[in-house]
């Protein structure tokens, strides 16, 4: 488990706040944020939003910022991590680990006759391109076959649906924002 103590300190300082006056700003107790810088204790993700809140910070910043040393801006493909099922539907992430990552980029691969099934919601926006084979994709009432080189872009709280209706494996590159996996 991360210690945040120091760092929720070192931020209370910049702001100049005694420890009562982040009390009195943010509804925690101030016992309970000395604990906290401490590390004597570990806030759930509501009472750090709320003491985060009363800084002027953001919850992904201040984690994102508890990352150690330099990032590599590569991803070499063995390492991009397997979010979905290789043997059907594969989704490689890329940047699983960036800091502060606000979309989400993907490697798909659908096997012959792969289906992501029933129509799928969620609040995003999704692009992509197809690189090989032949992708299904249903958008509410539009259905379209995509080939290579063919692209997407829709708001998904659409309902989609993608299947591989071709006689090859079929790859896409794409994008969601914000990030949902």
């Amino acid at each position: 488990m991360a210690k945040i103590g120091n760092r929720l300190r070192a931020l209370r300082m910049r702001r100049q706040l005694s420890t009562r006056e982040l009390a009195a700003r943010s509804g925690v107790s101030h016992t309970t944020i000395s604990l906290i810088e401490r590390d004597r204790i570990s806030p759930s993700i509501d009472t750090l939003q709320a003491v985060l809140d009363a800084l002027g910070s953001r919850l992904a910043e201040f984690l994102g910022g508890l990352t150690e040393g330099s990032r590599s801006p590569f991803y070499p493909a063995d390492d991009l991590p397997e979010i979905g099922n290789p043997d059907s539907i594969s989704y490689r992430l890329i940047g699983l680990n960036h800091p502060y990552r606000t979309f989400q980029f993907l490697k798909e691969t659908y096997a012959i006759g792969a289906d992501t099934g029933e129509m799928l919601t969620h609040t995003a926006q999704e692009a992509g391109c197809v690189v090989s084979g032949s992708i299904e994709l249903t958008v509410g009432q539009q259905t379209r076959t995509l080939v290579r080189g063919d692209g997407y872009y829709f708001d998904s709280r659409e309902p989609h649906r993608f299947r591989n209706v071709g006689t090859t494996v079929a790859q896409i590159v794409s994008a969601v924002s914000p990030p949902s996996y």
